[in-house]
């Protein structure tokens, strides 16, 4: 290619020469040749290009389709599906440039010098991106999962390559960096398919706590929502200042959740209600004493203070003599 080039140079006219000979030299040049030559070149870059994309675009459509019927998720389907397609078109392009006999080496070093720069110049974003790649391909969660990501909570709405959107329970919606989602803990309820219901209760001292006890698991037992296996169980938590605090944990399908908490908890205040057990309220036992620990009388000592206070005292009346002896 390069000798083609410079006999082809060699062809051409010197520009710098007298004009009448310049005319006659340009009447020599083969043009004809030429444009054969140039014109080939062209034509089979440009066919090559159409070709090589409506090949990506196939190839690309078929990679997506192999992944829909893995039953991969439809985020990291689209997401690589247009990886595929950029790559390919990448070397379509400097696979017709090097038909034209343009030297892609070259241009590759140019360009992978710039994207360095623009890479320095745009790090925060970058790191959002590869952030979005991991959330895409390790799927911590996925759409319509019940999360809390980088502090806040919601429904995933939609998992981008630079952010991530989440639909609060009252209606917000949130968009997080995916760079702060991936360097936060996640929780996502929404994994398992069964989650425990946890239902705090206090009984009175006196009342019996086995009674409470067979209490809270019939009434679990009772409610459609709450799973058989694993069984709901009660169990002493605390004792606490004013109650014996007991835990009822029962399991549920996940999507119940919410439902099945309100249910079970309204029956579990009904149901110790009606059998005669005790829900006690925070209460506090005051004890006041008539002398301080030495013994003092607590009625001298408010008396002293409020002489300190400056507050006037009421004099002590003096005693009559008592009347003499007849």
């Amino acid at each position: 290619m390069p000798q083609a080039r410079q006999s082809l140079i060699a062809a051409l006219p010197d520009p710098a020469q007298d004009p009448v000979d310049l005319v006659h030299q340009l009447r020599g040049v083969d043009w004809l040749r030429l444009l054969e030559t140039w014109g080939l070149r062209l034509l089979a870059a440009l066919l090559i290009f159409l070709a090589g994309r409506w090949l990506a675009r196939r190839l690309a459509r078929g990679l997506q389709q192999v992944m829909d019927r893995a039953g991969v998720d439809p985020t990291l389907t689209g997401f690589l599906r247009n990886i595929a397609y950029a790559v390919m078109v990448v070397l379509v392009i400097a696979t017709a440039l090097t038909a034209i006999g343009v030297p892609t080496t070259s241009m590759f070093a140019i360009l992978g010098a710039a994207g360095l720069a623009v890479g320095l110049a745009l790090k925060d974003s970058l790191s959002n991106i590869a952030s979005g790649v991991m959330l895409i391909v390790l799927r911590p969660f996925r759409a319509g999962d019940h999360v809390i990501a980088a502090g806040q909570e919601g429904v995933v709405m939609e998992v981008r390559v630079f952010q991530t959107r989440l639909r609060a329970f009252d209606q917000r919606v949130i968009i997080l960096p995916n760079s702060q989602v991936t360097t936060a803990p996640i929780i996502n309820y929404t994994a398992m398919p069964t989650r425990r219901i946890e239902i705090k209760v206090g009984v009175d001292y006196g009342d019996d706590l086995a009674l409470a006890r067979r209490v809270l698991l019939q009434l679990a037992a009772a409610e459609p929502l709450v799973l058989a296996d694993p069984a709901p169980v009660v169990r002493v938590a605390n004792l606490g200042e004013s109650s014996v605090d007991l835990l009822l944990h029962a399991f549920c399908r996940t999507a119940d959740v919410v439902e099945a908490r309100s249910r079970l908890t309204e029956a579990v205040r009904d149901g110790l209600i009606a059998s005669g057990i005790t829900i006690p309220y925070p209460q506090r036992d005051l004890h006041v004493y008539h002398s301080d620990a030495s013994g003092k009388p607590i009625a001298d000592i408010l008396l002293k203070a409020a002489a300190d206070d400056g507050d006037p005292v009421a004099p002590t009346r003096p005693q009559a003599p008592p009347p003499a002896a007849g």
